[in-house]
């Protein structure tokens, strides 16, 4: 058989494109969509990321003191969960997988709430505010939630809603079943769907090189029938004008898929040591395109901020930081009892002696 000889034509051809704004430097080289030039918008996207790294801060010092379980880490990915918190409707449906605390945060969930789940407390995922109880919890097992995204995005088309689903992975995700399931369902169905790859550029040890053998992540959607857009993931004025637009999109019934191009700078978990299978060269490398450094530095460059405001705002985050670790600490414990809640209506008598100790305990 000959593919390229003067007989043969193309079936078809595709692009991804690249969306940034800002580059390392916090320096536009491009026109900035209309919202940058609402200072109050910006600073709160700021301020939402570093809540983000506080509290990230915060929780991997209350796992190496024994205080919390294991606990996966943000930093460096601040700016594409405080987009997805910024640009969704409160009547839109979130998905998440673990990383996710800034648009979590933003949702209504309560910081130490988030701090009960990886302590080990399912009343964690328990949301006490009521607007954000249609969201759902953290999901750990890699990429079963975009199955779930995909049946919600189905009722909500079926019932006539304008309301859209958004879910997010990791880059290794996309090599789950669960993932392409999903986005093939949401492009033969026209389902009101945004799925938010994180591309962090490592599934624990795994780096993208050898994950997947494609160019992109974002042209996995293609494949799908769906509009897939790659963004620079450390810029926060593209991810939120990116998600502005898929969002729009969705509701439509045109699902979009995004890759957001970042850097995991911590460890997967609290329960790895990423010293072992990557170079110190290639952390400083990320670290130079820090997403909050970034905001930062475009809001001083145009005289919207400085270093008191800066120092200040820090104080008041940490100040807010500790009063959700006093509450998740001095949060009454369950009784060992609760092991056997809700699993049967009528408990086994298999199961009678080993509830009884734990009553007595």
């Amino acid at each position: 058989m000959q593919i390229n000889n003067k007989n043969t034509r193309i079936a078809a051809s595709f692009e991804i494109p690249f969306i940034q704004y800002l580059d390392q430097e916090g320096i536009s080289k491009t026109k900035l969509p209309e919202f940058t030039s609402d200072k109050d918008f910006l600073t709160s996207l700021y301020r939402n990321m570093l809540v983000a790294r506080q509290f990230d801060k915060k929780a991997i010092s209350l796992q190496r003191t024994g205080k919390m379980g294991t606990y996966p880490s943000v930093l460096g990915q601040e700016a594409i969960c405080v987009a997805i918190g910024a640009a969704l409707d409160k009547q839109d449906v979130f998905l998440p997988y673990y990383r996710d605390i800034g648009t979590m945060f933003m949702r209504g969930v309560k910081m130490e709430e988030v701090l009960a789940y990886w302590g080990g407390d399912e009343r964690g995922s328990d949301y006490q505010n009521p607007n954000v109880k249609h969201d759902f919890p953290f999901c750990v097992p890699i990429a079963g939630q975009c199955l779930h995204a995909a049946g919600i995005a189905a009722a909500m088309k079926y019932k006539g809603e304008n309301n859209c689903v958004l879910v997010s992975l990791g880059d290794g995700g996309t090599s789950k079943g669960d993932f392409y399931e999903a986005i093939n369902v949401a492009g033969t169905w026209k389902l009101p769907l945004i799925t938010v790859i994180y591309n962090n550029q490592w599934a624990i040890s795994v780096p993208r090189k050898l994950q997947t053998a494609t160019e992109t992540l974002a042209q996995k959607g293609i494949a799908a029938g769906i509009e897939s857009i790659q963004v620079d993931g450390n810029d926060i004025i593209a991810m939120y004008d990116v998600l502005s637009y898929s969002i729009k999109q969705a509701k439509k019934h045109k699902p979009v898929l995004i890759e957001a191009i970042s850097y995991r700078i911590g460890d997967h978990t609290t329960a790895d040591d990423a010293s072992r299978y990557r170079s110190t060269k290639e952390l400083d490398t990320a670290k130079a395109k820090d997403p909050v450094l970034r905001l930062k530095l475009f809001l001083e460059n145009n005289n919207l901020w400085d270093d008191d405001l800066d120092n200040n705002l820090i104080t008041e985050i940490k100040t807010e930081v500790n009063h959700a670790v006093d509450n998740y600490l001095n949060t009454e414990k369950q009784s060992p009892t609760t092991l056997f809640d809700y699993l049967y209506q009528d408990l086994p008598d298999a199961y009678q002696d080993q509830y009884n100790e734990l009553k007595n305990l």
